[in-house]
């Protein structure tokens, strides 16, 4: 079906847009999967803050010219799935990754993160990254330890005495 030339206008402007404030954008043939499938796809990357987009390839080459993702271009070859990240750099990978795992037809062919083009076999690499709320307790956790460690510390003064004053007791206690 073809497309007038203001919808394609729109369409790489949203595209654009959409790029532009992403933080990774992950790449995938969704060539056979249902579309119930894909249905429950886009729910699940609604509530986690992942775009996709099924766009023309022509029209997505010209929607990330200008942005970091412009190292996508050469990938954008068959049917794509764009699944742009906006709040933590790898909710897109974690959602793609689940669901090729579920689904066997559904290839993850590439991904970008800061202007660099990685296949889709590093798809760890961006998966594994900690979410923001895991990155803010690890840093707690390493920020905490040395004043435990401290206070810790300053508790076995105090108990060392008592247990030298109880100690010294007792062997008075035995002496006499």
């Amino acid at each position: 079906m073809a497309i007038r030339l203001e919808d394609k206008k729109a369409i790489v402007a949203d595209v654009n847009e959409t790029a532009g404030g992403a933080l990774s954008v992950v790449m995938a043939d969704y060539r056979g999967v249902t579309s119930t499938d894909m249905t429950a796809l886009r729910a699940k990357a609604r509530s986690d803050n992942v775009r996709l987009k099924v766009v023309r390839n022509n029209l997505a080459r010209r929607a990330v010219e200008g942005t970091e993702y412009e190292c996508i271009q050469d990938a954008l070859v068959g049917p794509t799935l764009l699944a742009f990240s906006m709040e933590d750099p790898g909710a897109a990978a974690r959602l793609l990754k689940d669901f090729a795992k579920e689904n066997k037809a559904f290839e993850i062919k590439g991904l970008a993160v800061g202007g660099e083009l990685m296949g889709g076999d590093q798809i760890d690499r961006l998966a594994k990254l900690p979410t923001l709320e895991e990155a803010l307790t690890r840093l707690a956790v390493v920020t905490q330890a040395p004043i435990t460690k401290l206070a810790r510390t300053f508790n076995e003064v105090p108990s060392k005495i008592t247990r030298a004053v109880a100690a010294v007791r007792d062997q008075k206690k035995d002496a006499a």
